[in-house]
């Protein structure tokens, strides 16, 4: 029997300024009203992506909370997950019984992945203003997340990006893992998403789904923009 205190746990993850906080809101918005929800945000030293959940009253504010890394956003979310996890749970007893937690991790670059002992199951986020040919470049993410999002489609035109080609170069990349193309004004695809977490959760019930690794990252000497 599933533990009635254990939620299904999503990560979310991506570049700096592919709208992964956007994305949690649009989620909340869709499926708050069906489900009981929770959400953990990191950063290194503030909180602000939890106030700016907060202000757009996506869920109540005690169902949002921060974790300030300190450090790297990498090892908060991969190589030393006690942080996370503590809040995961916490927010899941203090709010019993939760049906999913989204967990979104500091804004880095491609390299970032989730552990599968703190998630299970995680989303990758990618963003048209980032380049079209950004899904080319590969790394654990968009090779291997369980969802891929390519971001902000409504700003393709002003930034001379083909989205079906960006979708389908990811889509090359992902063995046929699933790829939606999203903007937050698009009610299709925002449905589509809503539609994917639901299925997700179901599968969590059920048993049916394990969460995956992604990988590990590459020797940490990468730059980071933080």
């Amino acid at each position: 029997m599933l533990d009635p205190y254990r939620s299904f746990r999503l990560g979310v993850a991506g570049p700096v300024g592919t709208g992964k906080s956007s994305l949690i809101a649009t989620v909340c918005r869709a499926l708050a009203a069906e489900m009981q929800m929770g959400v953990v945000t990191n950063d290194i030293y503030t909180d602000e992506d939890a106030k700016f959940l907060r202000a757009e009253g996506v869920l109540a504010a005690d169902r949002i909370v921060a974790v300030e890394t300190g450090a790297c956003p990498h090892t908060a979310i991969r190589d030393d997950v006690t942080a996370n996890l503590i809040a995961v749970e916490t927010l899941e007893a203090d709010h019993a019984p939760l049906d999913v937690v989204l967990v979104e991790s500091g804004g880095d670059n491609l390299t970032a992945t989730f552990s599968p002992a703190l998630v299970d199951a995680q989303i990758f986020v990618l963003d048209v203003a980032g380049g079209g040919d950004v899904a080319r470049k590969g790394g654990p993410g968009i090779a291997r997340a369980d969802l891929l999002i390519v971001n902000k489609t409504d700003l393709a035109p002003y930034v001379g990006v083909d989205v079906a080609t960006m979708v389908s170069d990811a889509e090359g990349a992902r063995d046929g893992r699933p790829v939606i193309a999203l903007s937050r004004t698009d009610q299709n695809s925002v449905a589509e998403l809503a539609g994917w977490v639901r299925q997700s959760v179901e599968r969590h019930r059920s048993g049916e789904h394990a969460p995956i690794d992604p990988g590990p990252m590459p020797p940490h000497a990468h730059h980071h923009s933080h």
